[in-house]
């Protein structure tokens, strides 16, 4: 897609994709209550685990998963933004294992500032995104705000023997991701005006592919934790497997999956201010960390891979699923039990 004529929309917002979320320690001191919450038999998932959705028990072995993803634009285009926005926000629901529904669209739009020919481009991507994902774009809601904001509440249904979560990993467990690392560092060199018209279509190529492979994940028993990899990173995200589990993750640097057009921007200091609040946030909780190594591992990802955790004896399974996706990927990491006092995550290499 060419950019909207005189309509970069990155230029109307003061944060870009995921990125724009809210920091990890920042969004634990909003949710803290001391009030007593109501117990419900049928929440299955709620915001206890930190997970990807809601799961909800409506009996007969079955659970509708409930989200909403939205943000501000990563690219300049209307018609990616509401693609990308879209599949982010999708992807909650493949993350737990589940099937996507139908979605409601959330569009905040500032009507003094861009006309609604350009968010009509945003929600003409969304329908496109969402009929490759099978479902309806079935209506939303809309506002006056002062900045470009789209995402998606998404409904999807799961097998409850089927549903995956991010805090069952097993020892043992060993690790892949299904989308390398560093569309922050690229969202932010396009930002800062040098990023090469050669490598302008990587990150939003990326940013737009569904994770549909979640839904098949679901159904093998190797598959012992699932989550996807979005604003707080990849440590982010796999801290909270780990705290979640009580496993202690050891990853190899040099084998985690990182896109390499990357490299030459992050060389130029192309960092997103997401990586500082995320390793701020949870830096603690991590063990001794080079520059660079932080610089990939806390870079916000915006409609990232999954974050798959495998047992060694279904490991062949698994892999073929992936060759069956065009997937060839190795582990890079895996997970043992946690002794005391130590960090949740210890990178080698």
């Amino acid at each position: 897609m060419t950019p909207t004529p005189d309509y970069k929309l990155t230029q109307y917002s003061h944060g870009a994709g995921c990125g724009c979320k809210i920091a990890p320690a920042v969004l634990d001191q909003m949710l803290h209550t001391s009030i007593a919450q109501p117990h419900y038999d049928k929440l299955l998932v709620g915001n206890a685990s930190r997970d990807d959705a809601a799961v909800y028990d409506i009996g007969g072995g079955q659970a509708v998963i409930s989200t909403t993803d939205f943000f501000m634009p990563i690219v300049d285009d209307a018609h990616d933004f509401g693609r990308i926005a879209s599949a982010n926000a999708i992807s909650d629901v493949y993350a737990m294992g589940g099937r996507p529904l139908l979605a409601i669209a959330v569009l905040g739009w500032p009507v003094d500032k861009l006309p609604p020919e350009v968010a009509r481009r945003v929600l003409e991507g969304a329908r496109s995104i969402c009929a490759e994902a099978g479902i309806p774009l079935a209506g939303g809601h809309s506002i006056d705000s002062p900045e470009p904001i789209f995402g998606l509440a998404v409904t999807g249904m799961v097998d409850i023997i089927n549903l995956k979560q991010n805090d069952t990993a097993t020892a043992g467990s060993e690790l892949y991701l299904t989308k390398p690392l560093g569309v922050g560092i690229l969202t932010t060199a396009q930002k800062k005006g040098i990023l090469r018209e050669e490598d302008a279509a990587i990150a939003p190529a990326q940013m737009m592919q569904l994770n549909k492979i979640g839904a098949e994940l679901s159904k093998l028993a190797a598959v012992t934790a699932l989550t996807d990899v979005t604003g707080f990173g990849l440590l982010g995200h796999l801290a909270e497997v780990c705290e979640g589990s009580r496993l202690t993750a050891e990853i190899d640097f040099l084998k985690v999956p990182r896109i390499a057009a990357a490299e030459p921007y992050l060389r130029q200091g192309s960092i997103p201010g997401g990586t500082s609040r995320n390793w701020a946030s949870y830096g603690h909780k991590v063990g001794p960390i080079g520059d660079e190594q932080r610089a990939w591992l806390c870079d916000p990802q915006t409609s990232g891979g999954l974050l798959v955790c495998v047992a060694p004896e279904g490991r062949e399974t698994v892999l073929a699923v992936f060759a069956q996706h065009g997937l060839t990927l190795e582990s890079f990491g895996r997970l043992r039990a946690h002794e005391a006092h130590e960090a949740w995550v210890q990178v080698g290499a």
